[in-house]
């Protein structure tokens, strides 16, 4: 293997692979750099979007955290994040990976089954909630914000329904509970004084026409119990 670069300012590079090893996909990001690479930039974006609306607060919680390999996205923001997801292949996954750098408290946890303790200031749940059944999605958003101090916030992503024409099968195989716009702010409404959506597009978050956009956010305060 190759020791030395041409240029010097790049020795850095070898030392760190050296020193520690080149980093390994996730379980999910590997599929979507195998399939559609330009998916990783979209996914990148929802996390740094999050990241930026979630940053100053201490205790950040996400749920649904799938193979994690954005979270630490989050963590350059957030002192303490704990990433949950109900799926133990995913959370072995993900502690397998673990960097001293930027590390993360991970868990199983299914927030059907209730909240998590901790008292978080903040949590986000990306392309989680399209996964939920709609007869359960009160009971998840009503763990979910238990998991919340009085004045927390929540950021919650998921693909609009308007897109689901263009999903892969795979996707559309888990996807039980697509929203519109109205949709989505409607069911936060019941659990939050406080909504405010965002469209998305590819990487870029915005404002515009609803129905046109591919992604939905809602960015939630004020939690009503």
């Amino acid at each position: 293997m190759t020791s030395e670069t041409r240029e010097p300012q790049y020795q850095s590079l070898l030392e760190l692979r050296d020193r520690q090893g080149l980093t390994s996909l996730g379980l999910a990001t590997n599929v979507s750099w195998h399939d559609d690479p330009k998916r990783l930039a979209f996914t990148f974006s929802r996390y740094k979007f999050a990241a930026k609306m979630l940053s100053g607060l201490n205790r950040v919680l996400e749920v649904g955290c799938g193979d994690a390999f954005c979270t630490r996205i989050v963590r350059q923001e957030v002192p303490y994040v704990m990433a949950v997801d109900f799926d133990p292949v995913f959370i072995e996954d993900v502690k397998n990976r673990m960097d001293p750098q930027w590390p993360f408290e991970c868990k199983v946890h299914d927030m059907l089954s209730g909240p998590v303790e901790g008292g978080f200031e903040g949590l986000y749940s990306l392309d989680v909630l399209e996964h939920i059944r709609p007869e359960d999605e009160d009971r998840f958003m009503s763990n979910a914000v238990d998991s919340l101090v009085p004045h927390g916030v929540a950021i919650i992503g998921m693909p609009s329904l308007e897109s689901q024409i263009y999903a892969t099968p795979r996707s559309k195989a888990g996807h039980v509970n697509c929203k519109t716009a109205a949709g989505l702010k409607g069911l936060m409404k019941r659990h939050f004084h406080n909504v405010f959506i965002f469209s998305m597009n590819d990487e870029i978050v915005h404002t515009g026409f609803s129905p046109m956009a591919s992604y939905l956010i809602a960015l939630c305060c004020d939690k009503k119990k």
